[in-house]
């Protein structure tokens, strides 16, 4: 089992930052791909950001966050971060992250579909106000 919890969400203007934080307990954090996904109210849960097992690993976004997000993760501090810039009102979402087992080749593929995770956080929410 891991265990996955999150933090730094909140209320922001638009234009502002905030850094996720998603802290992992449980089985070797640095065997995990881990990502970043959110769900608005009324609406499917997208992807938004991934990492492969280790730190210097190939990084997946969105093309709706690209060159406003960066994920980044600390595996001696077990912990991944998304860096979130330029915040618009459409980012307002709940952002949870989630490992991708080991078992699953980590491709552009399998990183970004939610379905081929095996652990999630309960989220936290990001509100961005215009």
């Amino acid at each position: 089992q891991v265990q996955l919890v999150e933090s730094g969400g909140g209320l922001v203007q638009a234009g502002g930052s905030l850094r996720l934080s998603c802290l992992a307990s449980g089985r070797t954090f640095s065997n995990y791909g881990m990502g970043w996904f959110r769900q608005a109210p009324g609406k499917e849960r997208e992807f938004v950001a991934a990492i492969g097992w280790w730190s210097g690993s190939n990084t997946y976004y969105a093309d709706s966050v690209k060159g406003r997000f960066t994920i980044s993760r600390d595996n001696a501090k077990n912990t991944v971060y998304l860096q979130m810039n330029s915040l618009k009102p459409e980012d307002t979402a709940v952002y949870a992250c989630a490992a991708l087992p080991p078992s699953i080749r980590v491709t552009v593929t399998s990183i970004t579909r939610a379905e081929m995770y095996d652990y999630w956080g309960q989220g936290t929410q990001v509100t961005v106000s215009s």
